[in-house]
């Protein structure tokens, strides 16, 4: 009787297989892959525009990173960034978050392929940007990171500009803020905020190195942590609540917290301030955390770690003051705790059949580039937490030092990755005949 039944349902199986095989087949080929796409003559003029203006690439980093961008002030580079995406042919605006939107029309699909680079830095105001060269590196801050990624947006903009190369989905760029630090991605919450429905692939140029392709997001959270008290003088009112006391004694309890290596787990307290002089005790005191996990159960498992550890370093201050006699008084009162999120960032990850991640993977067989999968946090994060498929990756060339002053850049190998982000975008987008 079991067998019976089975049998039908096998024979079922193998001619539904043999049903999809032939469609499956046919949409595979109906697009070109990395190299029948090269042996294209519109794409073969596209990628000798970007061997060919490899000093101009390297001059116009130069100046996009000379053009300050820090956190929450990323107006002046975005004008810059503008006039040099309105010279690649493309239609140019910008939204109310501060990004600049760059469109390319393809054939009759209303989807978009975007392709975008964050232009904030995390130097603040005031910041020397101004670009050294020691041989062929050029050393300041922002030079990779992004100034490479914006580059390469630019240029891969203009080649395709300059070959007339028409695509069937519509090429978006963005250059887009907020995606460092306390930005917490920001432009990019915004732009697929608005625009969720029309995208089908995104790809966000981050720094240098092709080595890697980011195809998941690594969740954190930045938590500020606030104490408040009196305030006085350190002999006269010693013995008063004090703020980076009980910050104290709750940091020192909060980094013996035991995070797990799978999934992996990390913290750092990367900010602390607090007080005005050494012989006064002081009114407020604060630190800044980041908080980052591939899980999101751990991840909100460490944030709650966090804020018993400093109730409980508040308690014990407390408790300490009553010990000497000075709390309860009406005139020193009690410490105040404040918990402000700075910044939630969400995980996600693309599907290993996603054919965005075919096609970079497709890609790197053919320029014959070795390029690991990774988790990362990007702008990718946004669109990757929605189920849209998205990819972060270098730009090309060698970097190094980034986040500090001393960061640098060497345009070697630049066109490596130049062609890898231009053969995926093409690959995705599909190139009209």
């Amino acid at each position: 009787m079991r067998l019976a039944t089975r049998v039908p349902v096998k024979l079922l199986l193998v001619s539904c297989i043999l049903f999809v095989v032939p469609t499956t087949s046919a949409q595979t080929t109906s697009q070109p892959g990395a190299e029948q796409l090269a042996q294209d003559p519109r794409v073969a003029r596209a990628i000798d525009w970007l061997t060919k203006n490899a000093s101009w690439i390297n001059e116009e980093q130069v100046r996009i990173t000379e053009t300050a961008a820090p956190p929450f002030h990323e107006s002046l580079r975005a004008a810059y960034l503008k006039r040099l995406l309105s010279a690649a042919g493309l239609r140019v605006r910008s939204d109310e978050a501060g990004n600049v939107i760059a469109e390319r029309g393809g054939g009759t699909s209303n989807e978009w392929v975007v392709l975008s680079a964050h232009l904030d830095t995390v130097f603040p105001p005031g910041t020397d940007v101004r670009v050294k060269r020691e041989g062929a590196r050029l050393l300041g801050p922002g030079i990779s990171d992004n100034g490479a990624g914006l580059a390469a947006l630019v240029a891969v903009a203009r080649a395709l500009h300059e070959s007339r190369l028409k695509t069937q989905r519509n090429l978006v760029f963005v250059a887009d803020v907020g995606e460092e630090g306390e930005g917490n991605l920001r432009g990019m919450r915004k732009f697929v905020d608005d625009n969720r429905r029309r995208l089908k692939y995104m790809i966000a140029l981050d720094g240098a190195a092709t080595d890697y392709i980011t195809n998941a997001a690594l969740a954190s959270r930045r938590v500020e942590v606030t104490l408040s008290g009196p305030g006085g003088h350190s002999w006269s009112d010693f013995g008063m609540p004090n703020p980076i006391h009980a910050l104290a004694r709750g940091v020192a309890r909060f980094v013996k917290v035991r995070v797990p290596e799978n999934p992996r787990t990390t913290f750092n307290i990367g900010a602390i301030e607090g007080g005005t002089s050494v012989n006064s005790i002081p009114y407020r005191a604060s630190i800044k955390v980041d908080l980052r996990s591939e899980s999101e159960p751990e991840l909100a498992r460490l944030e709650k770690f966090l804020r018993d550890s400093i109730e409980e370093g508040v308690e014990e201050e407390m408790a300490a003051a009553r010990d000497r006699g000075v709390a309860g008084r009406s005139a020193n009162g009690k410490l105040e705790t404040k918990f402000r999120v700075l910044g939630v960032r969400p995980g996600g990850e693309l599907p290993e059949s996603s054919p965005l991640l075919a096609a970079v993977r497709d890609v790197d067989r053919y320029l014959k580039n070795a390029a690991r999968l990774e988790r990362s946090s990007t702008d990718a994060n946004i669109p990757l937490s929605l189920g849209i498929h998205a990819i972060s990756i270098g730009s090309g060339g060698r970097a190094g030092g980034a986040h500090s002053l001393g960061e640098w850049y060497d345009p070697t190998e630049r066109e490596l990755g130049l062609q890898r982000v231009l053969l995926t975008l093409l690959e995705v987008a599909g190139v009209t005949q």
